[in-house]
């Protein structure tokens, strides 16, 4: 008589225990086949006995049956993927027995609330798309095997928030080979944990592993990857062939090497899932600001125009001509030297004219040789410096005029070498009177009329 026809004879706990003898036949094909075909025939009945029919699985059997299941698929997935044994020791183990409800009357909305820690406002929304579930176990399963891969009991209540359906994934199917192969590209848990907060649900699509290995060598590492994620997150859903790949070889042509297409990338929201030629336009844009491709400046000039349409990019440039008082040559030199000056909004453009002309004393000519010093904060960096050198010249303190730029284009740490330690004696309570201006509070003795 047939092995499987057997089978049917014995009891649940048999049937459990025939089943996961054949799951393992992958591993030793002979040895397990004997085994399970032993414990088989030792489990068929006297001959003349009643047959019957196997009960339904307890959900302890259930969980025992989702956790052998898990250990082959993720040890036969890849010899690599978890080479650290604890982390797949936890894996499985919290997968093994996730919480049952006792509650024969599952409500999604009360499950949410009571056991994921979502808000009722929350769980509203998301049992819209819960509906359909009518017990917890496919949800504890997913949750256990999330608190595996290390993430908390809020982190796996917010990815639920931003995609409900996580709770009805395949821990088998779904979960478990593209947690193995994604340890396969070299991604650890918590790098794994990152990326499914980041993904949302694309984390349920076995593609994600493709576009990660595609992206990984772009961007450098793990890390890069999941800040251009939190930028871009449409970068998992975008064809990278037909879209991503081809913008990538455009900036390349442009000079860009893949540390400054992963800064743009970071800076500049969607401009590789962008279609291709916009892409072009912005390239163009930027070369007509005067800045070359090949330049260090130009991906801060994709950067500085961004999406802007030709219209708005030629009001700009006429709104810093008219402020700053440059002539068309002058106004082309300052945006050619530092284009970002091109996404500073217009209040704060006016409020650093009117300072650098009427309180500093510069000449239009001077900005526009030097436009860094219109990117530095006004009332955190300018104002603070001007007015401790001002103090310093009011009070015979330095030996020597120092130009603008000088004071304002040094770092922190030279500017408090050069300008306030060596005062100290002379001036103790100078170092805290440029902290208090720092944060926006000038002392009455820095001012002088």
């Amino acid at each position: 008589m047939p092995i499987a026809r057997l089978a049917t004879r014995g009891s649940g706990k048999q049937v459990i225990a025939q089943r996961i003898g054949t799951s393992a036949i992958s591993k030793n094909k002979t040895k397990n086949w004997n085994l399970s075909r032993f414990d088989t025939i030792r489990s068929c009945p006297p001959s003349g006995s009643k047959r019957r029919s196997p009960p339904a699985p307890s959900p302890a059997q259930a969980m025992l049956r989702l956790r052998s299941s898990i250990l082959i698929q993720v040890l036969s997935s890849s010899s690599v993927a978890f080479p650290n044994i604890s982390s797949l020791h936890r894996l499985l183990s919290a997968a093994a027995a996730p919480r049952i409800s006792p509650n024969p009357s599952f409500a999604v909305g009360d499950y949410l609330v009571d056991t994921c820690g979502l808000t009722r406002t929350q769980a509203l929304k998301a049992s819209a798309k819960l509906s359909h579930l009518k017990t917890p176990s496919k949800p504890d399963a997913v949750r256990a095997f999330l608190a595996g891969l290390g993430l908390s009991s809020a982190d796996i209540a917010a990815a639920v928030v931003k995609d409900p359906l996580l709770l009805c994934a395949g821990v088998e199917k779904t979960l478990s080979p593209v947690v193995a192969e994604l340890t396969g590209l070299g991604l650890s848990l918590p790098d794994i944990a990152r990326l499914l907060s980041l993904a949302r649900d694309r984390f349920r699509s076995r593609s994600i592993v493709s576009k990660v290995q595609d992206y990984l060598p772009l961007f450098g590492s793990p890390q890069n990857l999941f800040r251009a994620l939190k930028n871009s997150p449409y970068l998992l859903r975008r064809n990278i062939d037909r879209v991503v790949k081809p913008n990538v070889a455009l900036l390349r042509e442009c000079g860009l090497s893949d540390c400054d297409i992963t800064k743009i990338c970071i800076g500049l929201k969607g401009i590789l899932i962008t279609n291709p030629e916009r892409v072009r336009t912005m390239v163009a844009c930027a070369e007509g600001l005067g800045v070359p491709r090949g330049s260090g400046m130009f991906r801060h000039a994709l950067r500085a125009v961004g999406f802007l349409s030709e219209e708005k990019l030629a009001a700009k440039v006429e709104y810093l001509k008219n402020t700053f008082r440059w002539s068309d040559v002058e106004v082309g030199i300052a945006v050619c030297k530092a284009p970002m000056v091109l996404t500073t909004s217009k209040e704060s453009l006016q409020l650093k004219s009117d300072f650098l002309f009427s309180d500093v004393g510069l000449e239009p000519a001077y900005i526009a040789r030097i436009p860094a010093m219109i990117l530095y904060s006004l009332e955190g960096r300018t104002k603070p410096r001007h007015y401790v050198v001002k103090f310093l010249k009011e009070n015979g303190l330095l030996d020597r005029n120092w130009s603008h730029n000088s004071i304002v284009g040094v770092s922190e740490k030279i500017f408090v070498e050069m300008f306030i330690r060596p005062h100290k004696e002379a001036a103790p309570h100078l170092a805290q009177d440029y902290v208090s201006a720092c944060r926006g509070e000038v002392p009455a003795r820095l001012i002088f009329a």
